[in-house]
């Protein structure tokens, strides 16, 4: 079952005097968490009164939050977004949603493992595969991804010789 709230970063500091905080995206891009209107901390909503990126941060004037020592409570404090405010462009998945899916040889349909972590290196993403005493790091790219199916619970992949490794 998907979770309803993702985890999307997490205030490391203030910023100024006003109470603005800012927040670390653990998302594609700053510019994308700055698309949200609430973000959750704590399990509460909390309102996004203005929200601009800033050195690959998010700089967030937060509802309730308006000095520096209101901002300095919420530091080190993750922040949630709510899935249903959120949307993916075609063919993108959230992380949390491939963590686990099972991975299965697009040719012969064996099982190879499933989603252990996915890696998000500069170029493109890697999930790495674990399945009994093998490993495997696959590109998150057309080339070797044949299905990617979230609500069936799988991925179907193509392998090329040097993807898999000994645990």
């Amino acid at each position: 079952m998907k979770n309803q709230y993702l985890q999307a970063g997490q205030i490391v500091n203030t910023h100024g005097i006003r109470g603005e905080v800012k927040i670390v995206p653990w998302c594609d891009s700053p510019e994308f968490l700055c698309k949200f209107g609430t973000l959750y901390i704590d399990q509460k909503p909390v309102r996004v009164l203005s929200s601009r990126v800033h050195k690959q941060n998010v700089l967030a004037m937060l509802e309730g939050v308006d000095n520096v020592d209101a901002a300095m409570l919420l530091k080190g404090k993750e922040v949630w977004i709510d899935r249903d405010d959120a949307t993916l462009p075609e063919g993108r998945h959230f992380i949390a949603d491939l963590i686990g899916l099972e991975v299965r040889d697009a040719e012969s349909g064996a099982v190879l493992g499933s989603v252990a972590e996915v890696l998000t290196p500069p170029a493109h993403e890697v999930y790495v595969v674990k399945g009994g005493e093998h490993e495997y790091m696959i590109p998150a790219v057309d080339a070797f991804l044949a299905e990617t199916n979230v609500e069936g619970g799988y991925i179907r992949v193509r392998l090329i010789e040097g993807l898999e490794s000994d645990v």
